[in-house]
């Protein structure tokens, strides 16, 4: 069994996906979050920092509708257009995950929807 979680918290899915899954073992596997404003799906801005701090939000907004949070994130997977953002990025990054980060792999793409600059998944644990 595995629910679909949605909420109006996020951006909707710009495609045929869920904004996460719960598993019947109760980890959260949520789709790749833009830094897109969740009224309008427009991106917030072209910076890097403002994009992935969307993107966490809205990654935040996704969790809490699944009954867990940033506290409970075991493994983030970052996708940036141009890993000369790593360390912008990593500002941000910090700012919500604190001193005990999850596991995070961070890969250059060719390209991200809505010429985005960053997307970031995670895997958490139901609180």
């Amino acid at each position: 069994m595995k629910q679909v979680i949605t909420t109006s918290d996020a951006p909707k899915a710009i495609g045929p996906y869920s904004q996460a899954i719960v598993s019947s073992s109760g980890l959260i596997y949520t789709a790749g979050t833009l830094g897109a404003d969740p009224t309008t799906g427009e991106l917030v801005g072209p910076g890097i920092q403002e994009q992935t701090r969307q993107a966490l939000t809205n990654l935040a907004a996704v969790l809490r509708a699944a009954g867990s949070g940033l506290d409970k994130v075991l493994k983030t997977t970052v996708f940036l257009a141009d890993m000369e953002d790593f360390a912008a990025m990593n500002e941000v990054y910090a700012e919500f995950f604190g001193t005990v980060p999850p596991a995070r792999s961070t890969v250059q793409v060719a390209g991200l929807p809505k010429g985005a600059r960053v997307e970031i998944e995670a895997v958490a644990e139901r609180v």
